[in-house]
């Protein structure tokens, strides 16, 4: 939080494990936010590679930071959430940053005008590819209706995604059997009751590829948990994007092993595991 702010607007959540590589453009792209009434949390997993040195070192910049072992990124959320002092709360991957400098006052000046009732707002995310060049935006409005078919498929981004606080003291933390897409369950759990706010024309944050969720080598386990959300709210079927997205994973695998097969073996060969 800077400049002395009584109360921040704005609480920034960063789960990290071992990832000085990345975490200090993280924290840079935080401080450098225009915007007075922000704090960044930062919850360690008991990383072994420099970044609690890092964290030490920007230990100014940090309203509150933990370095111990945890049970993964949702467990590390939910202890952030007992220290996250802002109306807002948002989340951001330890290799991603804010998009600009202003993100957040431009994100801030709707969020301070929307009704009560009102507890998720988003903007658009930026992927990320090679040398972090921009691939493509991701964020459109989005309203689920009473009865509509749930599909996961298309819930809001979530990095940078707003929750008012009291979407947690209503709905309950993060759900921990989850290993990829609790932030997607406990999204929907909002939004099966009240509609989220899209904010367009603002790109909130960066988001590299390679996070847990959409590592390739995770690809099924996160449709799998995406399947049980889905099952967990009613939804019988999977429905057509769910089942392309299955279908897409499943050619990835298939021309993964025929190029393995049409290459010589060595030491070094990894099996398709996406």
């Amino acid at each position: 939080m800077k400049f002395g702010c009584p109360r921040p607007l704005i609480s920034v959540v960063v789960a990290v494990y071992n990832g000085a590589l990345t975490l200090q453009q993280c924290i840079d792209s935080v401080a450098s936010q225009i915007l007075c009434d922000v704090e960044l949390i930062v919850i360690d997993g008991g990383s072994a590679d420099g970044t609690v040195d890092l964290l030490i070192a920007n230990a100014a910049k940090l309203g509150y930071w933990i370095s111990e072992p945890d049970k993964g990124i949702y467990n590390a959320w939910n202890k952030a959430l007992r220290h996250a002092r802002g109306e807002w709360i948002c989340f951001l991957g330890a290799d991603d940053n804010f998009w600009s400098s202003d993100a957040l006052a431009r994100m801030a000046v709707v969020l301070k005008t929307l009704p009560k009732e009102t507890q998720i707002a988003y903007g658009q995310v930026m992927l990320l590819g090679l040398d972090d060049a921009p691939l493509y935006l991701i964020g459109a409005p989005y309203r689920l209706r009473p009865g509509q078919h749930v599909d996961v498929m298309l819930l809001p981004p979530h990095p940078g995604l707003m929750h008012r606080r009291a979407v947690f003291q209503e709905r309950g933390g993060f759900d921990e059997s989850f290993r990829i897409a609790g932030d997607s369950e406990l999204l929907l759990r909002e939004l099966l009751r009240s509609p989220a706010c899209f904010i367009p024309n603002v790109i909130v944050a960066g988001m590299r590829q390679g996070g847990i969720s959409n590592k390739p080598s995770n690809t099924f386990e996160s449709l799998q948990e995406l399947r049980r959300i889905q099952r967990k709210h009613g939804t019988r079927w999977p429905g057509v994007v769910f089942m392309l997205a299955w279908l897409r994973a499943a050619l990835a695998v298939l021309v993964c092993r025929a190029l393995q097969v049409r290459t010589q073996p060595t030491s070094d060969t990894r099996p398709c595991n996406l």
